[in-house]
């Protein structure tokens, strides 16, 4: 475990990739939860995720030789090994070998390769993780209609509008940033203090928090309104300035390193993505702030009886409900 923290990693769905990343017949390498996988998008359009290396010899089925560089190769529905072409399909079952005349009984009819529970939703690659691989998803990724609905008339996801950040520091404290309150005056300089409200229900929470934000056409009432759907899926809310969606999705790639994704959408300006302008200026601040965080977050430790005061806003709640994700 990391040197500064002694918490295991959460379970929950997280994002693994974009749905603009994987095209049909195309797989690609990942690398999360300290292990290796392999992503694939099938002839029939759906995403599959498995453990990475091939049960015969060992190779990694991500990484492709010859007109498959870049990826392994994909036929159909399965994913080919590029060391000796075995072919894999969803469920981690061989269902050829292209030079043998019998499929070994040692993996005939049997999963002999991890097979990772799989949603995309509002344009996200999503996948769930457990530290007990048995366990199957105990919620379902919410659906965001602006983000899953073309016909609402929200932008999509676009690669100059998408920010990622790695940082050694784990889920909680990213999280646990929502509803400390006091650090967004001494850190990002809001202009006023924030007041808030909250909701926990099960996996899901949601907060709505008040505050003056200064802009270039002066000092307006903004609000943002978060949520979470376990420690993976999050989204916020921005209104007052400009109205704008993020997700703040999380992803651990090993016990001491997180993956940030920052994804903006917002409402479409005669039919085309705002460009410029106050629209711009909110995502660029966003941006901003999540820096100023980073050189927090990476260098502090954990307090796990911290010395709270009435300002700082309900951190113990948060950590009670934070604290079912942890299945240790």
């Amino acid at each position: 475990m990391s040197k500064r923290y002694n918490f295991p990693m959460p379970f929950g769905w997280y994002q693994v990739a974009y749905s603009i990343d994987l095209e049909v017949r195309q797989s690609k390498p990942l690398h999360y939860f300290g292990q290796e996988m392999v992503m694939f998008r099938g002839e029939d359009g759906r995403v599959r995720v498995l453990d990475a290396h091939c049960p015969h010899l060992g190779a990694h089925l991500g990484y492709g030789v010859h007109d498959a560089e870049g990826g392994g190769r994909v036929e159909g529905n399965n994913i080919v090994c590029p060391f000796h072409s075995w072919k894999f399909n969803g469920d981690g079952q061989v269902e050829e070998i292209p030079y043998a005349k019998n499929i070994p009984p040692k993996v005939k009819d049997k999963q002999c390769i991890r097979s990772w529970h799989v949603e995309e939703k509002n344009q996200v690659i999503w996948v769930w993780y457990h530290p007990d691989k048995t366990v199957a998803p105990k919620w379902n990724v919410a659906t965001i209609p602006e983000a899953d609905d073309p016909s609402l008339g929200w932008s999509k996801v676009d690669r100059s509008k998408v920010k990622t950040w790695r940082m050694k520091t784990i889920p909680q404290e990213i999280a646990e940033n929502s509803v400390d309150f006091a650090h967004f005056i001494y850190v990002h300089k809001v202009k006023s203090d924030p007041s808030a409200a909250g909701d926990y229900d099960g996996h899901h929470c949601q907060r709505v928090v008040k505050a003056n934000m200064e802009t270039p056409r002066g000092v307006i009432e903004g609000s943002i309104n978060s949520e979470n759907w376990g420690p993976g899926q999050s989204q916020i809310r921005f209104t007052g300035i400009t109205e704008t969606l993020l997700f703040g999705n999380l992803v651990p790639v090993d016990e001491e390193l997180v993956e940030i994704n920052f994804t903006f959408f917002q409402p479409l300006v005669n039919g085309e993505a705002p460009k410029g302008g106050v629209q711009d200026a909110i995502i660029k601040d966003l941006i901003r702030q999540l820096d100023e965080d980073k050189i927090i977050w990476e260098k502090k430790v954990y307090r796990e009886a911290p010395a709270l005061c009435d300002g700082d806003g309900p951190i113990a709640r948060f950590r009670r409900y934070y604290s079912q994700f942890y299945a240790e």
